[in-house]
């Protein structure tokens, strides 16, 4: 695998990875309008995995695969109940790759990234690294972890935000009215 990399002071920050290419390529047009801000979420999110967590080869193929993944059921599957189908999509996709062994972690680090507290399993570290990483860019930064402010600049330079977030708050916005007194189903205790 090939990656393109843009240096943030001793951070490597990595603006194109081929999985992600490849995956988010396959859904470009069924996301249609949104693509651009979920490419840019994945690939912040992506990046403050790397910044958390010096990752393995293996570890960052993993981050990559799950990061493309993680919210597709938004529009794989048209449902504010998206991690499941998102999961399932992620599943799939790892059966036809012949890397059934990683599809428990994948799972699980999809199911759990809106988890509101820490996901404390030593045996799947990558799970609450995930976590964490989608909660800095949820927040817009606000929650970092740790992660240097300039790590965070420059990803919101070279990623834009798209009309992500914009678009998240849409969503949200549609589940309570509808479900005024219920908590988003991709929310997790």
């Amino acid at each position: 695998m090939r990656e393109a990399f843009s240096m943030t002071g001793d951070f490597q920050l990595v603006v194109e990875h081929p999985l992600i290419e490849e995956i988010l390529g396959q859904w470009r047009d069924q996301i249609g309008a949104q693509w651009s801000g979920y490419r840019g979420h994945v690939y912040r999110m992506f990046n403050c995995c790397l910044a958390l967590r010096a990752c393995s080869a293996e570890e960052t193929a993993k981050l990559a695969v799950a990061a493309a993944f993680h919210d597709l059921g938004l529009w794989s599957d048209r449902t504010v109940d998206y991690l499941p189908p998102s999961s399932a999509r992620a599943s799939a996709w790892l059966q036809s790759r012949q890397l059934d062994d990683w599809t428990g972690e994948i799972c699980l680090i999809i199911d759990n990234h809106h988890k509101l507290r820490a996901c404390s399993d030593d045996r799947w570290p990558l799970v609450e690294i995930f976590r964490r990483a989608d909660l800095v860019d949820f927040s817009l930064h606000i929650i970092r972890f740790g992660i240097d402010r300039g790590v965070l600049r420059q990803l919101r330079r070279q990623f834009p935000n798209a009309g992500f977030h914009v678009f998240l708050a849409k969503t949200a916005a549609g589940w309570f009215l509808r479900h005024p007194l219920s908590p988003p189903p991709f929310l997790r205790w």
